[in-house]
């Protein structure tokens, strides 16, 4: 079965109408019921027909070029964005390594940063502590920071993952706050809220954690030492960092 583009646009207008997240079918639902949707039973034929068909490359994963041609570029990316860093090399958010002067930002600072986390933490259901944590530990609140892998700003978003999440500017600390937020929101909804191992997938990637048939907390620590050390640090360092910002 071929799924041609107006059919491709057609499952993205019935998930943004239903309000369904972006992040792919693997997600965990917060809501209950057994009967699939009809955007997932038309986007598990999508990715089917697709992913035999056109967007696997000699190594088995996704094409990014492929994927982010067209007009529908960004919503097509947030969609099949797991498969596209399931290994370390396409983790969204790397921590390690020295940072350098980025873009100049558009927003400011200090206060500002404090609105724009309390805003992001509204929107999206993440706590305001676990947010400045987060940031602390990914960029030290320098909204111009770029890792040595090209990781920028607040909440150092990779190039890919920013444009998934409709960043244009991830020097821009309204909307680097609001996508990194976005993004960790979604690890936790799809880990059920366990903490532990939605930082875990923020950093590694989730596709990795799945791989290892990690799905809470529990499973995360018995298999931790299958991590990478930066990940098994980034979890201790964002635990740490909290500890400042509990009220």
């Amino acid at each position: 079965m071929e799924i041609d583009t107006r059919t491709m646009g057609q499952l993205i207008q019935l998930q943004m109408m239903n309000d369904i997240d972006l992040q792919g079918t693997s997600v965990q639902r917060t809501t209950s019921g057994s009967e699939n949707s009809l955007f997932d039973i038309l986007l598990q034929e999508l990715m089917s027909a697709e992913g035999e068909e056109k967007t696997m490359t000699q190594d088995g994963m996704l094409d990014a070029g492929q994927m982010l041609s067209g007009s529908m570029d960004n919503a097509l990316w947030y969609i099949m964005g797991d498969q596209m860093y399931n290994d370390a090399e396409f983790s969204p958010l790397p921590v390690e390594g020295t940072y350098s002067a980025g873009l100049p930002v558009t927003t400011g600072v200090g206060r500002d940063i404090d609105e724009l986390i309390s805003r992001a933490s509204k929107a999206y259901g993440v706590a305001e502590s676990l947010i400045k944590a987060v940031i602390e530990t990914e960029s030290s609140f320098n909204a111009s920071a770029v890792s040595p892998a090209g990781a920028k700003g607040l909440m150092q978003l990779m190039d890919g993952t920013a444009r998934g999440l409709g960043v244009s500017n991830p020097f821009d600390p309204a909307q680097n706050i609001d996508g990194g937020t976005r993004y960790l929101s979604s690890q936790l909804k799809r880990f059920g809220g366990e903490e532990k191992t939605a930082l875990a997938a923020y950093n590694a990637g989730p596709g990795r954690i799945q791989r290892l048939g990690i799905s809470n907390d529990v499973e995360l620590m018995e298999k931790l030492h299958l991590l990478p050390k930066e990940t098994q640090n980034y979890i201790t360092k964002i635990e740490n960092a909290r500890l400042k910002y509990e009220i």
